[in-house]
């Protein structure tokens, strides 16, 4: 008991002395409201001290009782701004020096600043209650903004963050809204987009022709008169503009389709609130949380079957991308309309949204009836970012029923997301290198890598246009030059001609660094590596569309034992030929042509099949492609497997847009899995040589049972759940082959939930640890993290062997 009472006392004595902390905070702290908070925590808290913005984030001192102290750090990352991102956390004892108050120093001038570049906000809950007080000053103002949302990213034209360098600057404070800017405890406390209608930027209506119909508030009442009659209206937004059409009628979004030239691509859908919402979707507490998150993605969910949103919206697809207002002038709009609106991005097919106004009557001429601008200058391009939430377990009719967590899936990271920092274990981030890596040609982002971070840029889309290259080619110097940052080594996909790849040439020759190429495939493991801090090596199975492959292959079926700084291919799917290369992937008959005529060879032509709607002319085309070599390419795609899959089907013989093949197998599997359907088609795994170097999957064996299944009358939607599972099954094989615990599922066709959910089970099943992507997409959106990390890594591992 002496003792006992002894400790106590030392304790309560500790308790009342007096200490000081020195504090670095490390991670998104810097305008988003960080210091102000901190302020407001230490005054609570009855500590004395300072704060300051830092060349790495933020360094604060605190005196005070330790209990207080241990309270205060806890309170730093529990209850920071949800605008701010902690990343680290250090705390050292100092010499107390007996201050009194706390107060916010300047920031520090000196060092090279590691910059934290503060993404894109939705309205936050505080603005929208001022936003609908009609005795607030700020009363329906379409451009209300604090430090925990609206504009960030896409109005910053240079770092550090101040309203000097942001495209802001042409607008003066008025004196409230000086006043609210220099008050510490204002929550717009150097709010850099503060503003308010004496003195911000003004709305107006403008005619397809970019005449000025109406400005202010009669503009916003004509708009959603225009919007009512069924027209369709360009409104600039945060991030560029948005083609808006009533959701409701398919008459309207099937002009919008045929003046935007896209066919059968879903629309995103802008829901007045979360109830409206509820009202025409399925949604779980994950996907309610994230569509009213400060992210606000857009996010898959289901459609009710009895929802009154157009048929037209998403053809034939049993998900709706759903999306909440994410700006006030979303708010005003939709709270007059009350209904569903289409909100796609402004922009042609394959082209970069639009960001300017004069520049929206130009591109976006002959798709909108009117306009909806205003005068504040976006600075880049920033789309909607697209997420869904994946679970596994039983598919019934409405939902996926799992004990398994929910995990988010990205599919698109820009609004909301980008260009936030990754943050890279230690033992990933060995190499001094900066680099700049370029990522792929197909929904391209690019990354720099510094010390332990990498910063992704927003989604740049497929760089198929000049409109897209010249986007590309801007975006790669605006963020060296937010980030003060000048690359030492550049990095792109393997593939030659990516108009990525020849930039990377042309900027490695003119800074005279090294050019590092990394394989497709490789990267894609990579990436997913990196997001969970592994350094191998795993068992990556990348499944995808196409990726140049190390012997001119085009790879897409592959199971590589990777590390950080190589791989080994370990097994693949059998190759097969693509008739017409890369017009295989706009026509699924091609890919299901090529299967049967490896089969069946000069049979073929002759061969009819239920569901498989192509006629003998077009068979013997096809068979005059196939053999020629030249014509037909090698591929091991299991993208391009789908595609075979949904032509034989009879569910998709042209595609108008990437993956739509891919997703209406996804789509008959889950109908016949909601019925029980367990079966799996086989695949054959044989060795490639007499030493078993590697391993092919043979698909034959499951062409040939489909072919059976196709003549004795089998639904589609079994013969697709059939394939889905056969895939899983032929997946957990080869783990088990490969012998190695760590699995990483990427690639596109990891985007699919089914195939995702199916693989993670078996492979759980036999004792695997499997890892997916969780921060960047499993698509080509996220090849520039797993290149940057690839680059910096063997670059590192040559100077450690040198050295």
């Amino acid at each position: 008991m002496t003792v006992s009472r002894d400790k106590a006392t030392r304790r309560l004595v500790r308790q009342r002395v007096r200490q000081r902390v020195r504090i670095d905070v490390e991670g998104t702290v810097q305008g988003v409201g960080f210091r102000p908070f901190v302020y407001r925590l230490a005054r609570e808290l009855d500590l004395a001290g300072w704060a300051r913005n830092t060349t790495n984030g933020l360094m604060i001192e605190v005196e005070g009782h330790a209990a207080t102290i241990e309270q205060f750090l806890h309170r730093l990352q529990a209850d920071a701004p949800v605008s701010a991102l902690v990343e680290a956390v250090t705390a050292r004892a100092v010499l107390p020096c007996d201050q009194t108050d706390f107060s916010i120093h300047t920031s520090e001038s000196m060092g090279r600043w590691a910059l934290a570049v503060p993404p894109d906000l939705a309205v936050c809950a505080d603005c929208l209650r001022e936003f609908n007080d009609p005795s607030d000053r700020r009363f329906h103002y379409p451009f209300i903004t604090c430090t925990q949302c609206g504009p960030r990213y896409s109005v910053i034209t240079d770092m550090p963050y101040d309203r000097l360098r942001t495209t802001m600057k042409r607008f003066r404070l008025c004196t409230a809204c000086q006043a609210e800017y220099e008050a510490v405890e204002s929550r717009r406390f150097h709010a850099e987009s503060i503003a308010c209608p004496l003195c911000s930027p003004q709305v107006a209506l403008w005619d397809e022709c970019g005449r000025e119909m109406v400005q202010g508030g009669e503009a916003i009442a004509q708009a959603v008169s225009l919007l009512r009659e069924g027209l369709i209206l360009a409104v600039k937004g945060l991030g560029g503009f948005q083609l808006w059409v009533d959701a409701k009628s398919d008459e309207a979004v099937r002009r919008l389709r045929v003046r935007k030239q896209r066919p059968d691509k879903p629309f995103a859908v802008l829901f007045p609130s979360l109830e409206a919402a509820r009202i025409h979707c399925v949604l779980s507490p994950e996907e309610e949380a994230l569509l009213t998150s400060p992210t606000a993605p857009i996010v898959l969910v289901r459609r009710r079957p009895d929802s009154s949103v157009a048929p037209a919206v998403a053809p034939g697809n049993p998900f709706v991308g759903a999306l909440l207002p994410t700006t006030p002038l979303h708010h005003l709009l939709m709270q007059q309309l009350g209904q569903p609106m289409v909100a796609t991005s402004g922009n042609r097919s394959e082209e970069p949204i639009v960001i300017d106004e004069r520049e929206a009557v130009r591109r976006l001429g002959g798709i909108a009836d009117a306009l909806l601008v205003h005068d504040r200058p976006i600075a880049r391009p920033v789309d909607d970012s697209v997420v869904r939430v994946c679970v596994d377990g039983q598919v019934s009719a409405d939902r996926c029923e799992s004990a398994r967590p929910a995990q988010i899936m990205i599919l698109r990271r820009a609004r909301g997301y980008a260009p936030r920092a990754i943050r890279l274990r230690k033992c990933l981030a060995s190499s001094n290198e900066t680099v700049l890596a370029l990522g792929g040609h197909l929904k391209n982002t690019i990354a720099l890598l510094q010390q332990d971070r990498v910063w992704m840029s927003q989604h740049l889309g497929d760089l198929s246009t000049l409109e897209a290259d010249h986007t590309f080619r801007q975006t790669v110097e605006d963020l060296q030059r937010l980030l003060h940052v000048t690359p030492s080594l550049v990095t792109c996909d393997l593939h030659p001609d990516y108009r990525s790849s020849i930039l990377a040439r042309e900027l490695a020759s003119q800074w005279s660094v090294p050019l590092a190429t990394v394989q497709h495939h490789h990267a894609h493991v990579v990436s997913c590596m990196a997001e969970h801090g592994l350094d191998g090596p795993v068992l990556g199975i990348a499944w995808d569309g196409a990726g140049y492959g190390t012997d001119g292959v085009v790879w897409g079926g592959e199971f590589l034992i990777a590390r950080l700084d190589r791989f080994e291919r370990f097994a693949h799917f059998r190759p097969f030929r693509l008739p017409g290369g890369e017009a295989a992937m706009k026509e699924p008959t091609r890919s299901a042509a090529s299967l049967l005529w490896d089969l069946m060879g000069e049979q073929m032509p002759a061969q009819w099949l239920p569901f498989w709607q192509v006629t003998a002319m077009e068979r013997e085309r096809l068979a005059t492609l196939l053999k020629s070599p030249a014509a037909s390419p090698w591929t091991t795609s299991v993208g391009r497997l789908f595609d075979a899959v949904a032509s034989l089907a009879g569910l998709c013989q042209k595609a108008s847009f990437e993956g739509q093949a891919a997703m209406v197998v996804e789509f008959a599997a889950e109908r016949a899995l909601a019925n029980g359907e367990t079966a799996g088609y086989p695949f054959d795994v044989v060795k490639v040589d007499s030493r078993g170097n590697r391993l092919v999957v043979d698909w034959r064996p499951m062409v040939n049972e489909l072919v059976r299944d196709l003549q004795q009358g089998v639904s589609p939607e079994r013969m697709t759940a059939r394939f889905h599972h056969g895939l899983a099954q032929a997946l957990v094989w080869i783990a088990q082959a490969a012998g190695l615990p760590h699995v990483v599922l990427t690639g596109g066709c990891f985007q699919n939930g089914l195939l995702l959910s199916l693989a993670r089970q078996g492979l759980e099943k036999a004792g695997f640890i499997v890892y997916c992507h969780r921060l960047v997409p499993p698509n080509d959106g996220g090849l520039s993290l797993g290149q940057a990390v690839v680059a910096a890594c063997h670059t590192a591992h040559r100077h450690s062997r040198r050295t």
